[in-house]
């Protein structure tokens, strides 16, 4: 199935008279269907009343869109169409649906359950050491159809939790400390509180506090605090985009040490149901998983047989991450015999990373969510709009 992927349009905006009530929008690039298109606000629209709307060949229409800081987000229409803005008063458009559930908050597409971030502490099965609870985490994370892409707890790797980013190696204060394998008791990372949530017909996001305690006996200590914005943007049907920001300050006047290790950081650990027979990875220099593992990728494909169908995502790092293109770590094809799943952007695996007091360090990921199959092709050039988005000017 071909996948159309999330463009920013370079918009022009033409102000022409200063008593006009509708203002015409040009762009300089090719106009396209079914993407997300975003424009900057000018100083008299971040306060004045005002509508979108699209000229198609079956005529005008209103358009949803969602405002995040200076900027305006929409989706364009399914057909090419010429945008304007009336200074009116827009109708109220239906939002992507965000709640609080049982110490989730959970994020809706179409009625869907597609994300799931939990804010309490995950209890551990029965007879399993309590060391292994924690919070702060991805699951599940689905595709737009529900099929469920992430798990937790497996017996083999009970500190596995979907999707989710703790260091392996680190020294704090003259220890070593390992917030990744919770068995070891030395540290784990934890949801501290939700800062900011937000929903529009355009996307959902939210911001959370998490925090790396070092664990001393019954004696903790935060070593370091982490902001993550997540966002969720809907394209169609088919696929949707989970961005992840995540910005590290160190918590004390210690610098805080990330020691080079095999694996470690922004990691995803995939559904059961996955094999060496059912799933496939395919990395953006070309290496599968015969030999992904020790290799650098800008990004990763991931996806496998879901049910009757197939689905997966697409991982993209960053350019500006450290230590970028980064690292992948991939299990072997015969992980456990039958070749259970898990793919790392493991950005310490061949390099130190060291944080200092008073900076803060950026880590940015999304996840291009898809309900059946993805070519080399359409994952290059989602990594290009990732990487380098077009963005508005006003004329």
């Amino acid at each position: 199935m071909k996948y159309r992927i999330l463009f920013l349009l370079t918009l022009v905006m033409s102000l022409w008279s200063c008593g006009q009530s509708e203002f015409k929008l040009t762009t300089e690039t090719t106009a396209l269907a079914n993407v997300i298109a975003s424009m900057e606000l000018t100083e008299k629209l971040k306060t004045t009343p005002f509508k979108l709307i699209a000229q198609t060949s079956e005529g005008k229409s209103e358009i949803p869109f969602q405002i995040d800081g200076s900027m305006i987000y929409w989706k364009t229409p399914a057909e090419n169409a010429e945008y304007s803005i009336v200074l009116e008063t827009a109708s109220i458009m239906e939002p992507i649906q965000m709640m609080e559930n049982e110490g989730q908050l959970e994020i809706y597409q179409n009625n869907t359950k597609v994300v799931g971030y939990q804010m309490a502490v995950q209890d551990v099965p029965e007879g399993v050491d309590p060391a292994y609870k924690r919070s702060g985490y991805l699951h599940p994370v689905n595709t737009p159809k529900g099929k469920r892409l992430t798990q937790i707890q497996p017996e083999d790797h009970y500190h596995h939790y979907g999707i989710w980013n703790p260091w392996t190696h680190t020294v704090f204060e003259g220890d070593t400390i390992d917030f990744w394998n919770l068995r070891s008791k030395q540290g784990t990372v934890r949801f501290a509180k939700l800062l900011e949530k937000n929903t529009g017909p355009v996307f959902g996001e939210f911001e959370v506090l998490h925090e790396h305690v070092v664990l001393k006996g019954e004696e903790e200590k935060i070593a370091l605090n982490e902001n993550q914005q997540i966002k969720v943007i809907p394209i169609d049907d088919h696929q949707y985009l989970l961005d992840i920001k995540i910005t590290y300050q160190c918590a004390t006047d210690e610098a805080f040490n990330i020691i080079e290790y095999r694996y470690g950081g922004f990691g995803w650990r995939t559904t059961e149901e996955w094999d060496n027979q059912n799933s496939r990875v395919l990395s953006s220099e070309g290496n599968t998983r015969k030999n992904a593992d020790g290799s650098t990728a800008r990004w990763c494909i991931v996806e496998g047989k879901l049910d009757e169908g197939r689905g997966g995502a697409l991982m993209l790092s960053h350019p500006e991450n450290y230590n970028h293109p980064e690292p992948l770590r991939v299990w072997p094809e015969d992980q456990y015999g039958r070749g259970d799943l898990f793919v790392n952007f493991a950005t310490t695996k061949n390099t130190d990373w060291t944080f200092h007091p008073g900076e803060e360090y950026v880590l940015q990921y999304r996840l291009l969510v898809f309900d059946g199959t993805m070519d080399e092709s359409s994952a290059e050039e989602a990594w290009k709009q990732f990487a380098k988005p077009l963005v508005y000017t006003l004329k």
